[in-house]
């Protein structure tokens, strides 16, 4: 897998990726911290409302940055961005009241919402190849999981020496260095571009995702995930600390643990997905998530916090590491970039949701029965995406054209029937595929 490593533009973008990631690992630690500094054991709250406001400027942005960026230069885009997330992370040291953290999540979130789709879709321009796409897309996935591993480590070791706000200073780090890898990155040049007005192609993405059934179905599954990974970054701090007075370093070490189940799957998913359909890993990854929200419901030991951490991330990889060859599955290149988007806007829905329900629920109701409930949450998706996402799912449809004249050039290895004409090849919505075939 790590022989992909070998293109020298893949190479500086996962090099990118990688450090921002890590930065931003260490302000998620120091965020938790921080919210408990603040609000005490209201922290799982703060960082609810938080985390919520952070989705509702993905959802909201990222369509329109997706439009947008395709108007300027991939480079500028993500190296404008790195450097404003940079800015906004200088800020976070001063933070004394609540409101300011709300603040600052929105303007951060703000840019992330422009850069991930960006970067995201610049990968399958980088690897045509679609096998080298697929350890592409693993080691993409570990450097979100390194986010959640290396990151708590790393906090661990430093907040042996430093106060928790000196963490941010290592974000701030991260994002620079991350500007520096993209400028210095020739990135392939995008030979499709469109003319459509920014409120079409805001919306192109959307529709393509919607009217397919497989992203559908992925949909449903990133709503599971959102379940585990909700409880888990918002409330693993007040069940470790408030609720069994143990230490930041404990906190640290569960969250760690948790990227490392993401970790082992991602690792995985390139010889998994040789054997077994996308479908199926997410599945399995579902099932992880199902069983890990249940069982967390009788935690009472530490040891016990580790072993669900471990099952929960290992769902979590399971579910997300495929999703970009779904989207490129799924998509033309023209649309590929709006896709990324509305992928990006749709599944931060899921968050805006289970967000704030971890955080208020488990303050109101206790972590236990919160962990049942968005677990059984969890498994309404899962028999939802199975619904959506039929078993039988080839790539290349049969389908007719009721709109385009027979002597249409896009038909011409078609045969007639009737008025209209048949054919058949790998299927994705576009202008000329407006709907998905019914009869399959």
């Amino acid at each position: 897998m790590f022989s992909i490593l070998a293109n020298r533009t893949f190479r500086s973008l996962f090099i990118a990726q990688l450090v921002a990631v890590l930065g931003t690992g260490l302000a998620t630690v120091a965020l938790s911290l921080m919210a408990y500094d603040i609000a005490g054991p209201q922290a799982g709250s703060v960082l609810g409302t938080a985390l919520a406001i952070k989705m509702i400027a993905s959802v909201s942005l990222a369509p329109v940055a997706a439009a947008l960026a395709e108007r300027f230069s991939r480079k500028s885009i993500l190296v404008g961005l790195d450097l404003l997330r940079a800015v906004v992370m200088v800020a976070f040291p001063f933070v004394t009241e609540v409101w300011q953290i709300y603040c600052l999540i929105f303007v951060l979130q703000a840019a992330s919402a422009g850069f991930t789709p960006t970067m995201r879709a610049t990968i399958p321009d980088v690897l045509p190849d679609e096998r080298d796409y697929t350890r592409g897309l693993s080691l993409t996935q570990l450097t979100y999981d390194l986010e959640s591993v290396a990151s708590p480590v790393i906090a661990a070791l430093l907040l042996t020496f430093f106060n928790f706000h000196e963490l941010f200073a290592g974000t701030v780090l991260g994002f620079l260095a991350s500007a520096a890898f993209i400028a210095v990155t020739i990135l392939p040049s995008r030979r499709i571009f469109t003319q459509d007005k920014i409120a079409k192609r805001t919306l192109t993405g959307m529709r393509i995702y919607i009217g397919t059934p497989r992203l559908r179905g992925m949909l449903a599954f990133s709503f599971v995930a959102s379940c585990g990974s909700a409880m888990i970054i918002v409330n693993t701090v007040v069940l470790v600390q408030a609720n069994m007075g143990l230490t930041q370093t404990a906190t640290a070490l569960a969250l760690a643990t948790y990227g490392a189940g993401s970790m082992m799957a991602a690792l995985c998913v390139p010889r998994l997905l040789e054997v077994i359909k996308d479908r199926t890993a997410m599945l399995i990854g579902a099932s992880f998530i199902i069983v890990g929200m249940l069982a967390a419901g009788f935690i009472k030991t530490f040891a016990l916090i580790l072993a669900v951490m471990l099952i929960l991330g290992m769902g979590y990889g399971l579910i997300q590491t495929p999703a970009g060859r779904l989207i490129r599955r799924s998509s033309g290149e023209a649309d590929r970039a709006t896709v990324f988007a509305a992928q990006f806007s749709f599944t931060h829905v899921c968050w805006l949701i289970n967000y704030p329900l971890a955080g208020w629920l488990g303050a109101a109701i206790g972590l236990p029965s919160t962990f049942w409930l968005l677990g059984g949450l969890a498994l309404v998706a899962t028999v939802s995406a199975l619904r959506l996402w039929p078993r039988k799912d080839p790539d290349v449809l049969s389908h007719v054209h009721d709109n385009l004249a027979p002597d249409h050039q896009h038909l011409h290895d078609g045969r007639t029937q009737g008025r209209t004409v048949r054919h058949a090849h790998a299927f994705v919505l576009d202008e000329l595929h407006e709907r998905w075939p019914a009869n399959r």
